[in-house]
């Protein structure tokens, strides 16, 4: 039980807290008051004031964190402006995040996001330039009788150029393009004898286990891949191209994730594969025990998600922040505090629902539903 739990701690902290951070910049550096930065909801563990008066804590449920500003009301960061006015003196107003140009608080919002963006974006970057990247091409070694890619027209020894249209650079690129896809048919893009072909597949799903032994219903489409002539082509990247390829990494899993979850609101994705708090411990333990560099990758694709799940215009999100402030850009003047208020109920609502949804799947996964 602790080989799950401590990864996972260890996961929730470093990426919680990179985001908070970028809350926390930006708001020192426009000057806004921060009266809390904690790791954690409820009840302190412990906890230390710097000399600027900011109380740094860990609390006991380790599943997000806030950065609380001076003269917020709650964790939300939800004030009435006009109570601030009777309440604070002109100094004290100087520190009031709720008074500062609208810019400064979008930034201060945003920058949580973006600094799980950068964060995985370092991470990848670390990894191309100390550890390497597989650019093997992706060359088919054997396609199974009757399977999809047989009726398709796929061959032994083409060579697996694109699918659905994002270039394959790697053999590693294949099943995480396959399992990303949520159409009906996937597009192949293969070389066969220095000529492109265009094939469209129909995957089957099957239920089967992951390579933590996890069971998924998995896309297959019955190939087998090895590397040209046997040779791998790993490599360590110079800084330039180690950048190129973390932020295109950063840019694939973030646009990949809206693909999947629009269509899993449609229907056409697989909506059992969305986890909780649990199943991200259960993975983290048995990804830390491939060791430190499937760990730290598995952080980044996770800052991702948090930095992604955060931009949605939910009341409560900093997504949601946002677009109170687009609104206020529009209009001339923020929300009325009962406005805000109801859209804050509604994103509870939407918040809880998904949680709900989610834990449900974790439970299921452990086999108790």
């Amino acid at each position: 039980m602790l080989s799950f739990i401590l990864p996972f701690i260890v996961l929730i902290l470093v990426v919680v807290f990179i985001h908070e951070y970028g809350h926390y910049y930006f708001a020192k550096k426009y000057g806004v008051g921060v009266t809390d930065f904690s790791i954690g909801f409820g009840k302190e563990l412990f906890g230390w004031n710097d000399k600027s008066g900011t109380r740094w804590k860990i609390c006991w449920i380790p599943l997000g964190g806030y950065v609380k500003f001076f003269g917020d009301r709650n964790v939300f960061s939800q004030s009435d402006q006009e109570e601030i006015l009777k309440k604070y003196n002109q100094e004290e107003r100087e520190k009031l995040f709720i008074l500062k140009p609208l810019y400064q608080r979008a930034i201060i919002v945003a920058a949580g996001p973006i600094a799980n963006f950068i964060l995985a974006a370092f991470i990848f970057l670390f990894i191309y330039m100390f550890v390497g990247k597989d650019f093997t091409p992706a060359v088919i070694n054997e396609v199974q009788i009757e399977s999809p890619a047989a009726e398709a027209g796929i061959k032994k020894n083409d060579i697996i150029l694109e699918i659905d249209g994002t270039e394959v650079k790697s053999i590693l690129d294949v099943s995480k393009l396959i399992t990303m896809s949520t159409s009906e048919y996937i597009d192949f893009k293969v070389s066969r004898y220095d000529q492109d072909l265009l094939l469209k597949v129909k995957p089957k799903i099957v239920s089967a286990e992951d390579n933590l032994g996890n069971k998924i219903n998995k896309r297959i489409i019955g190939i087998k891949l090895g590397a040209f002539n046997d040779q791998v082509n790993h490599v360590k990247l110079g800084p330039a191209k180690a950048l190129y390829y973390s932020l295109n990494e950063v840019y694939f899993v973030t646009t990949s994730s809206l693909k999947y979850l629009g269509s899993m609101l449609f229907g056409s994705a697989d909506s059992s594969q969305l986890g909780g708090p649990i199943r991200i411990a259960k993975i983290s333990g048995q990804v830390a025990q491939f060791g430190l560099i499937p760990f730290l990758s598995m952080m980044a694709y996770i800052s991702i998600s948090l930095g992604l799940i955060n931009l949605f215009p939910i009341p409560l999100l900093d997504g949601g922040h946002l677009m109170f402030y687009g609104f206020e850009k529009v209009l001339g003047k923020p929300l009325s505090q009962k406005t805000q208020e109801g859209f804050f109920r509604i994103g509870m609502f939407l918040l809880l629902s998904l949680m709900f949804f989610a834990t449900f799947n974790d439970l299921k996964d452990l086999g108790l539903f």
